[in-house]
């Protein structure tokens, strides 16, 4: 059976398909928290403002532009072989920069595997990422050092895990917030639900941190809910908001604000951040099987790092010496991790049937000899 390479690169849209988009919640400006325009103008909103000297926007943008740049260089070191897979934040630096510098030191993260801009303002070396996408560490960081929990690859059991620590800090009596990350597929999630439930009735100092990037690998987020994703806060007791996830300010003041929310025992809330996912959801995906060149050009046009590069121009906050030099901080941030990328061991191919079962098991031992005799076969056809 052949198959049109055309047709495979282009998502059929069946009528029904067209019926289905045709019901796709929008980000209704009445209901966006906004800050910073898609053309780089400051507006106000009535609930949520934000005070920001120059140093700290030229902050911001740096956050954005290197983590931008680790992420590109991650997704290049990925397809030359040296990394086993890597899930790209690309169109998401601002709603993870945001949020993330919104953190206090004390505070606590959830994250799931995409959050690498969180983990850069959480001071995590970036190295220690690819370690774990390179399968030769599991995580490579102390969470406790940093507040910053290991990547979780199970999708939406870390809101659980988020909950419950929540519940302890406020039995503890501290005055600290707990943040959980999540995408919109992750919200279809029975976990979720629980989480939700259990931080309301027990008014757990959490907040929820939804990136809707669109798409749940290849599922639009009209296959996840019917009604805009902040709305579901409503039926479980507590207060939900949509901010735009391409705008940095809106990021970092809503999320600020859900936060001392939190601490002050006013109970969980949830943060819609209305965004994209530019790239594949992870380098074994192909986005073009299953949405248009349109969508994402659609998308280019709101673009986090741009916004807030045409702000500072035209406020003369940066100069152009700013700009070339962090510039020459990308090459040297994306040097460095290359170089460590390279320097770190193979990974150990046996060691997945390690740590199994305490006692050995004989079924463990089974996939472990035919798994070390197909390695070997590999050493059998090169001679």
């Amino acid at each position: 059976m052949t198959v049109d390479s055309t047709a495979a690169r282009k998502p059929r849209r069946s009528s029904s398909t067209k019926r289905t988009r045709a019901k796709q919640p929008t980000a209704d400006q009445t209901q966006l928290v906004q800050l910073l325009t898609p053309e780089g103008e400051r507006v106000e909103h009535p609930d949520y403002s934000i005070d920001l000297t120059p140093e700290e926007l030229r902050g911001l943008y740096r956050d954005m532009v290197l983590t931008r740049r680790f992420d590109a260089e991650a997704t290049t070191l990925q397809r030359q072989g040296e990394l086993g897979l890597w899930a790209s934040l690309l169109g998401q630096e601002a709603a993870q920069i945001g949020s993330g510098r919104a953190l206090r030191d004390d505070d606590y993260v959830f994250p799931t595997y995409r959050e690498h801009g969180v983990a850069w303002c959480r001071d995590v070396d970036p190295t220690n990422l690819l370690g774990m996408f390179r399968g030769v560490n599991n995580g490579g960081w102390d969470p406790n050092s940093n507040n910053f929990h290991l990547y979780t690859i199970v999708i939406g059991s870390q809101t659980l895990h988020a909950t419950g620590y929540a519940m302890g800090v406020a039995k503890d009596g501290a005055d600290s917030a707990v943040i959980a990350y999540f995408g919109d597929g992750a919200s279809s999630q029975g976990d979720v639900a629980e989480a939700f439930t259990f931080s309301a009735v027990y008014n757990a100092p959490v907040v929820f941190f939804c990136q809707n990037n669109q798409w749940a690998i290849s599922e639009p987020t009209e296959r996840q809910t019917r009604v805009p994703l902040y709305q579901r806060a409503q039926g479980y007791g507590f207060p939900g908001v949509r901010v735009d996830g391409n705008d940095v300010l809106a990021c970092l003041a809503v999320t600020r604000a859900a936060l001392e929310r939190a601490r002050s025992g006013q109970g969980p809330m949830l943060v819609e951040a209305y965004t994209y996912r530019m790239g594949a959801h992870t380098t074994s995906d192909d986005p073009t099987r299953y949405r248009a060149d349109e969508e994402r050009e659609l998308w280019e046009a709101k673009d986090p790092i741009l916004r807030l590069r045409t702000y500072l121009t035209r406020e003369e906050f940066a100069d152009e010496e700013f700009f070339t030099a962090l510039e020459q901080e990308s090459d040297a941030l994306a040097k460095r991790v290359r170089d460590a990328v390279r320097s770190m061991p193979d990974p150990d191919h046996m060691a997945i049937f390690e740590n199994i079962y305490a006692d050995g098991h004989a079924l463990v031992d089974e996939e472990r000899a035919q798994f070390a005799a197909y390695q070997a076969s590999f050493a059998e056809e090169g001679h």
